[in-house]
């Protein structure tokens, strides 16, 4: 064993000295005046559609087309009347800038649609830059029904949102629509100090451009929300629409149900606009609640109640 070892030894060195190894380059030095600038890399966005048509079958009310892709998801749970029930899902949590997300429905001649969000819809700080875009179009043939409540949209100090909701009914057709936002969560002593939201909500009967809304909010929120003229501190707001032969009849009965903080108005006989402001998103479901389980006729959707 003694003498093996000056010869594994041996090899050792005649390895390294091998004539066509290449000669080990010396390292680089340190250099810290001149860091070395990390890679960038683009942040990830949502991207996500959805669209679904339905149509009457045997009495009830069923899927006619569905697609669906990136982070824009649709649910289905069973109901027990005619009319479908549709839950809209955003898988990436949230909208943050540079998300865009669209969802799209069609009923069709005798369907009915009641659509809802599985959750609050939270629309986070957002980076320089774009800002999120959500876009919702629907339609509802002569002789149908729809019905579109989603839940909550939380918009969070920082937040930068474009939205938009595009309404086509033909004559004839019923709708039930509602639309909330909360201007940070009051329980968590949020002040939304820094805000861009454009709003936009459009409703068409038959050729008629007949009601259009518009939010612009750019900067100090809170304090915008304050004034007398705005919101009087009020931090939850709700935009309801109904359109329904005769729904204007109903109006004195809407407006003795509403608080004092809440108004109602007839464009026209058929045709109903109310604004709901609380001082949170709490006080607001207390009055809202009642007020479209009374105007569908029927039980709001699960999640809701939750």
């Amino acid at each position: 064993m003694a003498d093996s070892l000056p010869r594994w030894l041996e090899a050792l060195k005649g390895a390294s000295e091998a004539p066509d190894k290449p000669p080990m380059e010396p390292a680089i030095p340190y250099d810290l005046t001149s860091p070395a600038k990390p890679a960038t890399i683009a942040p990830q966005r949502a991207r996500g559609a959805a669209f679904l048509s339905v149509r009457p079958r045997d009495g009830r009310s069923v899927i006619g087309d569905l697609s669906m892709s990136g982070s824009s998801k649709l649910l289905f749970p069973q109901g027990r009347g005619t009319m479908l029930d549709a839950v809209y899902l955003n898988s990436s949590g949230g909208v943050t800038g540079g998300d865009d997300l669209s969802l799209g429905a069609d009923v069709l001649p005798g369907g009915a649609l009641r659509m809802t969000t599985q959750a609050a819809e939270r629309i986070y700080r957002a980076a320089p830059g774009a800002p999120g875009r959500v876009v919702t179009r629907l339609t509802a043939a002569a002789d149908a029904q729809l019905i579109w409540l989603p839940q909550e949209t939380i918009l969070f100090d920082g937040a930068a949102l474009d939205r938009s909701l595009s309404i086509d009914l033909a004559r004839g057709a019923r709708l039930l629509a509602s639309e909330v936002l909360i201007f940070g969560r009051e329980a968590m002593g949020e002040r939304v100090r820094s805000l861009h939201l454009r709003d936009r909500i459009d409703l068409r009967i038959g050729d008629a451009h007949v009601f259009a809304d518009r939010l612009r909010l750019n900067g100090d929120a809170a304090r915008i929300l304050d004034c007398r003229g705005t919101a009087s501190g009020m931090i939850a707001v709700a935009s309801v629409l109904c359109a329904a032969p005769g729904v204007a009849s109903r109006l004195d009965a809407l407006r003795a149900g509403l608080p004092e903080t809440a108004g109602a108005s007839a464009l026209h006989d058929d045709l109903v606009f109310m604004r709901l402001l609380a001082p949170d998103g709490f006080e607001l479901r207390r009055s809202l609640v009642p007020l479209l389980t009374d105007l569908a006729g029927t039980a709001l959707p699960r999640p809701w109640m939750l």
